[in-house]
């Protein structure tokens, strides 16, 4: 049956494992136009922090999905889904392959296959749960999901207390787990055939690459950045502003840690971060796996599933 679905290509890894330079080589070679899967560059103005392609990487190719909100707009995977699949539509009009890029594993799958038809909502649950995280903090609910829901706990961040909450939310409404609800569902809207190429490398050398990141983003000025956000009016407590590299800067900025605690922070908070990616993308036995150095093999790859 996927013989008959239009065909993209999915580029997919952990963090700074180098899915901006495959993609665009790809894209180069084969004639397509990118479409960003990163929940983060999505926002304006994040731009050393989240890593974004550079104005002159998006010179060489059209690039879509970034900067599409400000900081303080609300954005989810299910608008990521919409808004993503409307920009593959136009690239398949314009006689181009869509190349997907990205690190967001949920923002990926929803892309890909769908959403589940929302799982059950309580209001009075959701305020309780919110009120435990204002008075105890939120790792005593992360540590309730891991115990009734450990395949959703692996997939946040024990920070995200919006995603902890609505998973506990949908467990103690339905006495279902939300991890049970995307099964059940299957992501069962599938549109697209897709060759899944997943990036890795050995795990020291994807950590030292992952340091070489972190020095190369505070020498591009990653502070001000932050420190820039913060003077706008957009507070640190919105949702990507409590990510990666902007939830340690803020920290120094308030006082709250001195500049080596953040920045060996941000290093280990982003080890561990690729560390869960690699978790998410492994359980997909779809995904084919290369070294990012080993382009003319993906490319290779990637021409035997457009002609076949």
């Amino acid at each position: 049956m996927n013989d008959h679905k239009p065909k993209i290509i999915l580029i997919c890894g952990p963090t700074a494992i180098g899915k901006t330079a495959a993609a665009i080589g790809v894209a180069e070679r084969l004639g397509g136009e990118i479409v960003g899967a990163d929940s983060l560059q999505i926002y304006k103005y994040m731009d050393i922090g989240t890593a974004k392609p550079t104005p002159q990487e998006r010179q060489r190719i059209p690039h879509h999905m970034i900067d599409i909100v400000t900081p303080d707009a609300p954005y989810d995977a299910a608008r990521f889904s919409r808004e993503g699949r409307e920009a593959i539509g136009a690239i398949f009009q314009r006689g181009r392959i869509p190349v997907i890029a990205g690190g967001t594993g949920f923002y990926i799958k929803a892309l890909v296959y769908g959403l589940f038809e929302s799982a059950p909502s309580d209001p009075s649950i959701r305020r309780r749960l919110s009120e435990e995280a204002v008075r105890s903090g939120g790792e005593r609910l992360f540590s309730r999901l891991k115990a009734c829901d450990p395949e959703a706990a692996g997939a946040i961040h024990p920070n995200d207390t919006y995603r902890i909450m609505r998973a506990l939310e949908v467990y103690e409404a339905s006495g279902m787990t939300m991890t049970a609800f995307r099964r059940r569902h299957k992501f069962a809207d599938a549109p697209y055939n897709v060759l899944k190429i997943g990036l890795f490398m050995d795990r020291q050398a994807l950590y030292e690459r992952i340091e070489g990141r972190v020095d190369a983003m505070i020498g591009q000025g990653l502070l001000g950045e932050v420190s820039g956000l913060l003077d706008a009016g957009y507070h640190e407590f919105l949702r990507p502003m409590q990510a990666l590299g902007y939830r340690q800067m803020a920290d120094f900025i308030k006082g709250r840690t001195d500049w080596e605690s953040a920045v060996a922070t941000l290093k280990r908070d982003t080890r561990h971060y690729a560390k869960r990616q690699l978790t998410w993308f492994r359980k997909d036995t779809e995904i084919q796996w290369f070294e990012p150095d080993h382009l003319a093999g993906i490319i290779s790859h990637a021409r035997v599933f457009l002609d076949a």
